[in-house]
């Protein structure tokens, strides 16, 4: 795009904004929006199509749903808790979309008059957020050590959809006298999320340690005038996830895992090296992003990742996966991934924009070659259960697994429940095969 062309896109979009935004979608006209913008009306024509592409252009320079998630990581550090985090961005995105209430009140009124292929373009715009969001969420997740009943792409889902909702009463309605402000909708909305999204026994878990927080910061406030200090749950940023002794591992069986790396061979190289790192090295996936080039160790008799995220430790990349043998040491999905690289970013995964890939990108690739599958598509989470199973019932013990995973004993408990099980059940079908 020309010097000149790009301007006469920005006047237009400019001007779009002021007339969308002081007298509504329906009333501004492709005439008046040339005219403001100084060009003329066939011009309008030739790089928007028509008024409603000029409106999605407006909206997608506005940045309600675009540079959202480098706005995110910056404000991650900014918040000490899950709840300022999901107050501070309640607050900006409420804050983005009333700086224009008539450009909104038209995007809802006139949605029946879009093209499918504007509608399409809106509702991606709408995912994009969404998938920013569950990045934010994510790493505000892991930095707390949280449990939660919903996943992240979900609860940032939930989220926009209810503050969107919020704001469209609030615009298109008088004497709702549903909430007084934005500050007790937003208040309303975190209680719910508290008592809603948090496994059992979460949310008492974070009262108990804030409970004990404040004792510590009270002396004297005990019997003996001493305070007992008991440990808390490790809240740094790369505390490693874990499946409680309470929860069930949910692993795959071989046929599925072939079918998953099949379908990730057919996505392309990437595809495939990050669905044999899941399955070969029981990453997770923010261990996974972290990885850079550097990371590999790869000789004639061994194939090792050096994990930094989390606990630091290294892992070996199985070449055999469910009975299946995916290369060698030397020649495996991962390594021609990294052959096939003409770039030289240190990363080892990376996006199209040859970016470090985000957690929501892993985890729309995932979600991208999973869904061609006949079955429910499975967790990227599964994959990780999947090995730690999988080591144990060909003969790892669990204090080494408990080295190479990151998990602690403890954590690990339900992975031997499991691989019991299977072991169990495959004893009871030989006996029965016998004569």
């Amino acid at each position: 795009m020309s010097r000149t062309s790009s301007a006469t896109r920005a006047r237009l979009i400019q001007a779009a904004l002021e007339l969308f935004t002081a007298q509504g979608v329906t009333e501004t006209t492709t005439r008046q929006i040339a005219e403001l913008a100084q060009v003329n009306e066939v011009t309008l024509f030739r790089q928007f199509g028509n008024k409603q592409g000029l409106l999605l252009a407006v909206i997608e320079d506005s940045g309600v749903f675009t540079r959202l998630g480098e706005s995110l990581r910056s404000q991650v550090d900014q918040t000490t808790t899950f709840e300022q985090a999901l107050i501070n961005y309640g607050r900006d995105r409420l804050q983005a979309l009333t700086q224009m209430p008539e450009l909104l009140r038209s995007v809802v009124g006139e949605s029946g008059k879009y093209t499918v292929e504007h509608r399409q373009a809106l509702g991606e715009g709408v995912t994009q957020a969404n998938l920013d969001f569950a990045d934010y969420l994510t790493t505000v997740i892991q930095r707390d050590r949280l449990h939660l009943r919903l996943s992240a792409e979900k609860l940032a889902s939930l989220v926009n959809g209810m503050l969107f909702g919020y704001l469209v009463i609030e615009l298109t309605s008088e004497f709702h006298r549903l909430w007084q402000n934005q500050e007790e909708f937003l208040q309303s909305l975190l209680e719910l999320i508290l008592h809603g999204a948090f496994a059992d026994g979460e949310l008492q878990r974070r009262e108990e340690a804030q409970r004990r927080e404040e004792a510590e910061e009270e002396p004297g406030s005990g019997d003996t005038g001493e305070i007992v200090r008991q440990p808390v749950p490790d809240s740094s940023p790369n505390a490693p996830s874990q499946v409680t002794s309470s929860e069930t591992v949910a692993d795959l069986p071989a046929s599925l895992v072939h079918a998953i790396l099949q379908q990730a061979k057919k996505s392309g190289l990437r595809d495939y090296a990050l669905a044999y790192v899941l399955f070969g090295a029981g990453l997770r996936v923010e261990e996974i992003i972290a990885l850079e080039r550097s990371h590999q160790i790869s000789d004639t008799h061994r194939h090792l990742l050096q994990v930094t995220q989390g606990n630091v430790r290294q892992v070996p990349v199985n070449q055999w996966i469910m009975g299946k043998r995916y290369g060698s040491y030397t020649r495996n999905p991962l390594n021609q991934w990294l052959k096939s690289r003409k770039d030289d970013r240190s990363p080892m995964f990376v996006n199209e924009a040859l970016e470090r890939m985000s957690v929501s990108e892993l985890r729309a690739a995932w979600r991208n070659f999973t869904a061609e599958l006949e079955t429910p598509s499975p967790s990227i989470e599964q994959a990780r259960q999947t090995w730690c199973v999988e080591l144990l019932m060909r003969g790892m013990n669990v204090e080494d697994l408990s080295i190479l995973s990151g998990l602690d004993v403890k954590q690990l408990e339900p992975y031997v429940r499991r691989a019991r099980e299977k072991t169990a059940l495959e004893r009871a079908i030989r006996l029965d095969q016998k004569p």
